[in-house]
């Protein structure tokens, strides 16, 4: 009779733990699904938290091997002729080293305001880096995206308010990030960057 006892709560024991195990994998499956964030380049690893609302995303070079690290800041707002695609901060770094940043408005920008030193063509933005806003001359690049100098990004990784007015074809508009939590740790090692006030 004990033994019969034994064995019936044995079994009572694994029903239950059966669908606990699902639960658990289940969860865990889920958790992992969260912490990563999908690539929209094909040769590129998807993304994983980097701290704040950063994300990293990693890669080689198939022709020089170099590694290089892709750091991306989502803005917070959406711009107004694209509500489906936020503007973004790209900071891409390549054997430890900085190589450039880019700030992408998620529409077509404006026209360039005038012709750099070598003839690129740029175009005046205004920046908010915390308390203090500065005026910067940036490369316009095919209409789609902004490359930023270095100051402004060392300023922006080491900063709460990040803000950015640019000039779309709808007219001037802000686009407003966080940039705080960035693993700064990290982004020295990979890309020998430390912040600066400005």
């Amino acid at each position: 009779m004990k033994v019969l006892r034994r064995l019936h709560l044995h079994n009572l024991y694994a029903l239950a733990a059966g669908p606990m195990f699902v639960l658990l994998i289940a969860a865990g499956v889920s958790a992992f699904a969260q912490e990563r964030t999908m690539s929209p380049y094909q040769d590129e690893q998807d993304g994983v938290s980097a701290g704040g609302k950063w994300t990293a995303f990693r890669s080689e070079d198939k022709m020089t091997g170099a590694k290089k690290v892709r750091f991306e800041l989502l803005a917070n707002n959406y711009l107004r002729e694209d509500p489906d695609s936020k503007p973004r901060v790209e900071l891409v770094c390549s054997n430890g080293k900085f190589e450039r940043a880019d700030f992408t408005p998620g529409e077509r920008l404006g026209r360039p305001d005038y012709p750099g030193f070598w003839g690129q063509p740029k175009m005046e933005v205004m920046v908010r880096i915390d308390g203090s806003h500065d005026h910067k001359g940036w490369n316009w690049v095919r209409g789609h995206f902004l490359a930023m100098d270095k100051g402004t990004v060392r300023g922006m990784i080491g900063a709460e308010v990040f803000n950015l007015e640019v000039r779309t074809r709808s007219g001037p508009q802000i686009a407003e990030f966080s940039p705080a939590g960035l693993d700064l740790q990290e982004v020295r090692k990979v890309c020998d960057l430390t912040p600066h006030k400005p």
